[in-house]
Order: C-alpha cells, then sequence, then structure tokens
C-alpha cells in the first residue's frame, strides 16, 4: 500500500506580508516593493490602522518594521513607536509570533523589536556621535530562515543610534544559538572605499541578531536598498572591467542585489 503524502497548503501559497508605516518610518514603500519582487504580496499599513483591527494579523505570514525615524527619534530611537505597540497591541504581536511566522526589524525597526524585549541587547548613539550613512561588508554567523544560503552581503547604513550593546552573558548566549545574524567585516567595499569594517562602534562588530527560533530578525543595514546590482558602489568598477575584456556589461543591469535573497528566503519559507 503506497503511504499517501498530505501537502501542507500553508507551504504552497504567496504568504501575506505587512509593512508597517506611520509617524516617521519612511522605507515602507522600498521594503514593500522588495517582498513583492520576492514574491509575495505585501500591504503597508499604518500602525494607527492595526491598532483599530489588530485582526489584519491573523492573515499576515511576515511582519516587517521598516527604517525611518519612528516620532523623531526624540525619546531615543524606536522607544515611543514601542511603547504604542506594547500599550495597544502586545498579546496580538505575542500571538503572530507564537506561531509559524517570520518578522523583520530594519534599521529603526531593529531598534524597535530591541525596545519591545524580542530582540537580545540595545541599540545607542554611533561611537563618533555623528549619522552615519555609507556601504558596508556583512559576514553572515547565524541561522535563519532568512538567511539561508548567504555567506557575505554588503549593504547601506544610514543611522545615528546603531551601536549595538550587549553584556557579555548574553552575548555568549546568542553567539552559541547561533542568533548573531550579521557581523562587520573588511569586505569587498570596505577595501575598494578604505572604510572601516565596523562604522559604529557596535559591541563584537554585530550588525543584526535573531531569536532564539530564527524566525525574527533584527538587523542595522537596509536590505531593502540594494535588491539591484546597479545600487551597489562596485557597479560602475565591475562594469569597467567587463568592457576591458572586452565582454558584454548589459547582463549586469539584469542582476539582483545580494540582499533580495533576504526577501526571497522569506518567500520561499511559506512556498517551498
Amino acid at each position: 500500500m503506497k503511504k499517501q503524502i498530505v501537502k501542507n497548503k500553508r507551504k504552497t501559497k504567496k504568504p501575506n506580508i505587512i509593512v508597517l508605516s506611520g509617524y516617521g518610518l519612511n522605507c515602507e514603500e522600498e521594503t514593500k516593493f522588495a517582498f513583492e519582487l520576492a514574491g509575495g504580496v505585501a500591504q503597508i499599513v499604518h500602525i494607527n490602522d492595526l491598532v483599530v483591527k489588530p485582526t489584519l494579523l491573523d492573515t499576515c505570514d511576515i511582519l516587517a518594521f521598516p527604517g525611518g525615524f519612528s516620532f523623531g527619534d526624540d525619546t531615543g530611537s524606536g522607544k515611543a513607536f514601542a511603547n504604542k505597540i506594547r500599550n495597544h497591541l502586545s498579546l496580538e504581536l505575542h500571538e503572530f509570533l507564537s506561531r509559524d511566522t517570520l518578522c523583520i526589524g530594519i534599521c529603526n525597526g531593529f531598534q524597535i523589536l530591541t525596545n519591545l524585549g524580542i530582540l537580545s541587547g540595545a541599540l545607542t548613539h554611533n561611537s563618533g556621535g555623528r549619522y552615519i550613512d555609507r556601504w558596508v561588508d556583512l559576514k553572515v554567523t547565524g541561522k535563519s530562515p532568512w538567511l539561508k544560503g548567504i555567506k557575505n552581503i554588503s549593504l547601506p547604513i544610514a543611522h545615528g543610534e546603531g551601536k549595538y550593546i550587549v553584556d557579555t552573558k548574553t552575548y555568549k548566549n546568542l553567539k552559541k544559538s547561533n542568533q548573531v545574524a550579521f557581523v562587520y567585516e573588511k569586505g569587498p567595499i570596505c577595501k575598494f572605499q578604505n572604510l572601516d569594517l565596523n562604522p559604529n562602534g557596535a559591541m563584537y562588530n554585530i550588525a543584526g541578531v535573531l531569536s532564539k527560533n530564527g524566525r525574527v530578525l533584527g538587523m542595522m543595514p537596509h536590505p531593502e536598498r540594494n535588491i539591484f546590482f546597479h545600487q551597489s558602489p562596485l557597479w560602475q568598477k565591475e562594469k569597467e572591467i567587463l568592457k576591458r575584456k572586452g565582454k558584454s556589461t548589459a547582463k549586469l543591469s539584469n542582476l539582483n542585489g545580494d540582499s533580495l535573497k533576504i526577501f526571497k528566503n522569506a518567500i520561499e519559507y511559506f512556498t517551498k
């Protein structure tokens, strides 16, 4: 008798994605575009609308906290937005994360997730005391559906409070359980532009961390800003190398940036 295979219907549909917006978050459009380019169905939802209708989370598979400057960062990056969620959506968010879902916090979104206590550690002012806008190179050191098949990646950053801090005991636990998602490294862009590998003084060079189950990812760099190869600072260099070798550069314009893989991994978690 043939063994009957029961297919998990949940793994065959396109996942539904909610990208939060409101009060200074300003990267929702790019984040939505990245998820849709990767094959998902995304909608931008204002935090007030989610407070009024929290049942929107019931059919949501992926929740994204995008970058920006929520509430002007007047009380510290991500704190006011985190308090709004804590006061109005704490139970609903807990139930969402208890299901087989994915969640990502990018830049200000990462700060929100640490303020909520969903991710370990905290983000504070950059060591140099200045806002930083540049590119960084990252080494993937964590295990997560978000990071499947990625070893190294280069992404832009734009923050004033991106210095990750954590106590020694917590860091050892994070490292032991593969929850350190990314560390800054001296990769191709840092070498090409002669930049320091750690832009903000983050402890242990940490650029992103994961929840214990790996389904929640928080990261300071912006993956939604490198979904096409020509967004990279190395674009012109690579194009010139091909031209000097007499090779066609046409294919480069069709190459996706490294970080599209992050969004594709999230989609494939629900479809494969």
